[in-house]
């Protein structure tokens, strides 16, 4: 009786002996898995960071470029309203050398 109480016990613990093996095998694939999944998540918050930070520069880059846009649009509109102002003076002019020339032409008839 007691050879078979000792031998059922030492399966018995041979059996949880598997399944310790098991589950060390087990947790440390685990263990495995949960590290590159951290060192994936801190280089995919670095990356985040830095795409933040060059949005940041572009805005940056994309305000100061609206803002000398903006200034050259206010000159240009400056030049064509000064452009028009020439540009009616000179057909003034036109007009009184062409009134002139006709007035002369007729004079001298």
């Amino acid at each position: 009786g007691d050879g078979a109480a000792a031998g059922s016990s030492g399966y018995t613990n041979s059996g949880y002996s598997v399944y310790e093996e098991e589950n060390d095998r087990l947790t440390e694939s685990l263990r495995t898995k949960v590290s590159a999944i951290k060192s994936l998540s801190i280089e995919i918050g670095t990356e985040v960071k830095n795409q933040n930070k060059m949005l940041l520069e572009m805005e940056n880059d994309f305000d100061s470029t609206g803002g000398l846009l903006g200034a050259t649009m206010g000159r240009l509109r400056t030049l064509s309203r000064g452009s028009q102002t020439k540009l009616l003076c000179y057909m003034m002019l036109f007009s009184l050398f062409v009134f002139f020339v006709i007035y002369w032409i007729i004079k001298l008839r």
